[in-house]
């Protein structure tokens, strides 16, 4: 994929559009609670693999059409192959699925899921691996991977879960595949703030645009340390985020910021 063409990039299996620099994906299979396909895994890879070389597309909101966020990989174009498959091919798909975790992560852009309904197994994954979340009073939320005799350590479930609502919380919902209710989903941190589903997308927006006009070489910055840092001592991300702030000291966006405080204006951040 050209990520000079990304702007006006025509995604295949799901929709995507660009404005105020914010891209938008959104999951379109409504009839069916948006489920994944092996396509659709493998291009939404493609596309945050792509977003890395992408200086005009400064955030990214993920979210589901329909009133549903979305209910996992597709029963029968999934689930059903996934059985008469071999170790060799099925190990290729969960690699595969991995690597679209990583490539949310490796991204420099903010990613905001923006989560109604239904999101459910693969979709719980994408909420999780994204770096914020949005919720509604609907969303009803579950890790279901043992519901069909699977292991709950699903893409990354098993790292990124217990860092985000504790490690007690995440065997549960591991485990039993049951239902993270809205109001536990806010009160154990998985989403920031619950709204009411007609107000979501328009509060993902906002918060996106925020991201997008704001200091992206620092949020870029803060994003990386915020994953790099899981596998540091203290003394080493001290460390490290010295050199990660003294990085950020060069910017021009650090500089307009004194200028702009000095003059009683408001900054206009370049990403550089």
């Amino acid at each position: 994929m050209s990520t000079s063409a990304l702007a006006t990039y025509a995604a295949v299996h799901f929709r995507w559009h660009v404005a105020n620099r914010v891209g938008f994906i959104e999951l379109n299979r409504p009839e069916r609670k948006n489920p994944l396909t092996f396509e659709s895994y493998a291009e939404l890879r493609d596309l945050f693999r792509a977003l890395v070389y992408e200086s005009e597309v400064r955030a990214v909101v993920v979210s589901g059409a329909g009133g549903n966020f979305c209910s996992g990989g597709d029963v029968h174009e999934i689930i059903g192959p996934l059985t008469a498959m071999a170790m060799p091919e099925l190990l290729n798909f969960t690699r595969m699925t991995g690597d679209l975790v990583r490539a949310i992560r490796a991204c420099p852009q903010i990613v905001i899921a923006a989560v109604d309904g239904v999101c459910a197994g693969a979709g719980a994954i994408l909420a999780m691996a994204s770096d914020m979340r949005l919720g509604t009073t609907a969303t009803r939320t579950a890790f279901l991977f043992t519901r069909v005799g699977l292991a709950g350590c699903d893409m990354g479930a098993c790292a990124i879960l217990p860092r985000l609502i504790g490690q007690g919380r995440a065997a549960e919902l591991l485990l039993t595949g049951r239902v993270m209710t809205a109001d536990e989903g806010l009160a154990w941190g998985f989403y920031s703030r619950l709204l009411e589903p007609d107000q979501l997308k328009a509060a993902a927006s906002a918060l996106a645009v925020q991201c997008a006009t704001g200091p992206v070489f620092a949020h870029a910055m803060t994003k990386n340390m915020l994953n790099q840092e899981w596998s540091m001592s203290i003394d080493q991300a001290l460390e490290a985020e010295a050199q990660a702030q003294a990085i950020c000291m060069r910017t021009e966006d650090f500089k307009r910021a004194f200028d702009a405080f000095a003059a009683h204006s408001k900054p206009e951040f370049i990403g550089r």
